[in-house]
């Protein structure tokens, strides 16, 4: 079965077609990062803006990509929520016309599920019950995932996500846009030396980094981060560490078989690295093209939705504030 897959939960117009939910056919992503560089950060309507001039180019290159037609579609799955309502708009009303004119089934994807299936598409076999670490721009979710659409939320950042964190670490170090990769960059030439606190939250498994970001900001304003590298290797240090050791005290409890990482900050070599060394279990990471936004990980969820039976009407809406659990 061949599903076209369709995201715009953010600032990337993307979309792809999987087969059987594990093989990538097509795979295209319309980057706005240098648009958006220029800012600091994401602006709303400027993304909005921006999907509508791309979405149906890049839909129609995912398409000739692999030679799909129409008629060998099974189904078109969408990014709903969470994300920009703008942007999600575009996305889910460009997948209900082409379902409408096409007489094609639609159904709708939580864009963290997405990635978690992502971990589908990189040839690894995956066993319930698993721990997945969900870590991006816009959220840090720990959940159980003990089946297909079976999911417990064990804990979620109570501020900052991790890569907000990043990107405000980066403004703080004066790094650019966006943060993730200049800070990892960055590190990669320093030393972990200066102490910055860690909000452990005992008693729970939620997470929170505004107060690493702020202890930073602190010491860059007081002249005490002599070193850019030495403040980027820190913070990253800091949040590395929190994230790894909450996820395996987590798949520690729950007796799970395999971690799941997956989302943007999945692609930072320190967090991959130690979470795989840390770890008792099997660690599954897709590859760094598979962690960030892109419709090929909504094309995966979506070949389970359908076989589940999980169909949408066309009055499909999209929720902005959506959570997985």
């Amino acid at each position: 079965m061949k599903v076209l897959g369709i995201e715009t939960s953010c600032d990337e117009t993307a979309a792809a077609v999987v087969e059987d939910g594990v093989r990538i056919l097509s795979n295209r992503i319309a980057s706005q990062v240098e648009i958006h560089a220029r800012y600091g950060g994401i602006v709303p309507e400027v993304a909005s803006r921006q999907h509508m001039l791309a979405i149906i180019p890049i839909i129609s290159q995912a398409m000739a990509d692999n030679g799909t037609t129409w008629s060998e579609l099974g189904g078109i799955a969408v990014t709903v929520g969470p994300g920009l309502a703008g942007s999600l708009l575009v996305g889910v009303s460009a997948a209900k016309a082409i379902a409408s004119a096409r007489d094609l089934p639609v159904t709708g994807v939580n864009h963290l599920e997405g990635h978690i299936y992502a971990n589908w598409l990189s040839g690894q076999v995956v066993s319930f019950p698993v721990i997945c670490l969900i870590v991006s721009g816009g959220h840090s979710d720990l959940v159980l995932m003990r089946g297909h659409g079976d999911y417990v939320a064990l804990g979620r950042t109570r501020d900052d996500a991790a890569g907000e964190a990043f990107d405000k670490a980066a403004r703080v170090l004066g790094l650019g846009y966006p943060g993730g990769p200049a800070v990892q960059e960055a590190a990669a030439g320093g030393t972990a030396s200066i102490q910055l606190p860690r909000a452990w939250l005992r008693g729970t498994r939620d997470f929170s980094f505004s107060g690493v970001k702020t202890a930073l900001l602190r010491l860059v304003e007081g002249g005490r981060v002599s070193s850019v590298a030495d403040g980027a290797a820190s913070f990253q240090e800091a949040v590395v560490d929190v994230l790894v050791t909450k996820t395996v005290e987590a798949a520690r409890e729950y007796r799970v078989r395999q971690i799941l990482l997956s989302g943007g900050v999945a692609s930072n070599e320190l967090l991959r690295r130690r979470l795989v060394e840390g770890s008792p279990l099997p660690v599954l990471v897709p590859e760094p093209v598979l962690c960030t936004d892109n419709a090929a990980m909504v094309a995966a969820c979506g070949y389970f939705r359908f076989k589940a039976g999980r169909v949408d009407g066309l009055d499909m809406d999209v929720i902005p504030g959506l959570k997985l659990a």
